[in-house]
């Protein structure tokens, strides 16, 4: 079976609208300007490096204020409001009955990441549910998703990565791993050049039943 090592963030839940908000009225808060594709950019970063980013832009703010303020913004929508997207909680149940291998890396740090997950219930179907954190890198990174791999204990061409970021698709697939292109609302724009990028492209989940995914 089939290794499938998810995003969070926009392909197992409906975050992405919260997730940029909060890291955007920071901006906005501070009259600080930002390119209008900074979503793109930001996303899988996850909040160090997206407050590094941020910083870079002109925020006058330490690394650690913004993680602070970011942190508050996101913990109560993550802890309460946000869900999973269409048919990711029946179709990992069922990727998880057929003994599929399914594992999480994202760049949501593990307070927000662990409780949306717990509350939706879908927590303990993963092995491993990994923030960048973990790592002390971004997904921008090709290295983090070669020590997923050798935390998994599998080769890197033989596990499936599932983002709906077409930055953190391209890094995956550098990295050597077998992509698969998520489709968001927030990444709508992107999608022909996911296609072009990755092995498979899905518009939702049940694409993951019905499709045959093998290394």
């Amino acid at each position: 079976m089939a290794t499938f090592l998810f995003d969070f963030d926009g392909t197992l839940v409906d975050s992405m609208p919260s997730y940029a908000s909060v890291m955007l009225r920071i901006m906005d808060e501070h009259g600080v300007a930002y390119p209008p594709d900074i979503v793109k950019t930001i996303t899988p970063l996850g909040i160090l490096g997206t407050a590094k980013h941020m910083i870079g832009l002109g925020l006058n703010m330490t690394v650690e204020e913004y993680i602070e303020q970011a942190k508050i913004g996101l913990l109560e929508a993550y802890q309460y409001h946000i869900q999973a997207k269409p048919y990711v909680v029946d179709v990992l149940r069922a990727l998880k009955e057929r003994g599929y291998d399914l594992h999480v890396l994202t760049a949501s740090p593990h307070v927000t990441l662990d409780a949306c997950l717990k509350r939706i219930g879908i927590y303990d179907w993963f092995r491993n549910v990994w923030s960048c954190d973990d790592f002390g890198t971004t997904k921008a990174d090709p290295d983090i998703y070669v020590q997923a791999a050798q935390k998994i204990g599998k080769p890197v061409n033989e596990i499936w990565f599932l983002d709906d970021n077409l930055d953190a698709d391209t890094t995956a697939k550098t990295a050597g791993m077998r992509v698969c292109g998520v489709y968001d609302d927030s990444s709508a724009e992107y999608v022909d050049e996911m296609k072009a990028v990755a092995d498979r492209y899905i518009y939702d989940f049940r694409a993951l039943l019905e499709e045959e995914f093998s290394v």
